[in-house]
């Protein structure tokens, strides 16, 4: 028995076919193959899911070129495709930083912050009501019954001309 030593190589082969390169769906010997999952599922971004035929429009009486129609129809999908992906590229990840900086502050602020301060500002309110209702027994209350008593005596007629 002696010592034994091997070279083991892994590789993972797969045929054209088999990739989905498109978010479609395809079918595969029977098998549907889901797409991506939505990015968007509570449809926070439905504004934006915008068209060709949302932006540009031929009516039946003039129409160009089919060939005119489907190059421009090409171009502004490609166009739409390419400038989202470069700006996403460019913006994605520090817009990501800087929302994630200001939701970690918000959420701060409001954990050890406001919370707290509202939390004693309950724990404060029974007392302080209890000295409102004190003062307003004191000063508002006499102030009104004295006002009703002696605007209670007028009396206002109106007369039409």
């Amino acid at each position: 028995m002696g010592l034994e030593k091997e070279n083991m190589d892994t590789s993972v082969f797969m045929d054209d076919d088999e990739f989905n390169r498109s978010i479609e769906p395809i079918l595969k010997k029977g098998k549907l193959y889901e797409a991506e999952l939505d990015r968007d599922p509570n449809d926070i971004n439905a504004q934006l899911k915008v068209g060709f035929e949302d932006v540009i429009a031929e009516p039946m009486s003039t129409h160009s070129f089919d060939k005119v129609w489907i190059g421009s129809h090409a171009v502004f999908e490609l166009v739409k495709f390419m400038i989202y992906r470069l700006l996403s590229t460019l913006l994605a990840v520090p817009m990501a930083f800087v929302l994630g900086l200001v939701f970690a502050v918000l959420s701060c602020i409001h954990i050890w912050l406001l919370m707290p301060a509202l939390q004693g500002f309950l724990m404060l309110l029974p007392s302080l009501q209890a000295v409102w209702r004190s003062l307003t027994d004191m000063f508002v209350t006499p102030l009104f019954h004295s006002m009703g008593k002696s605007l209670s005596s007028v009396n206002v007629k109106t007369t039409e001309y």
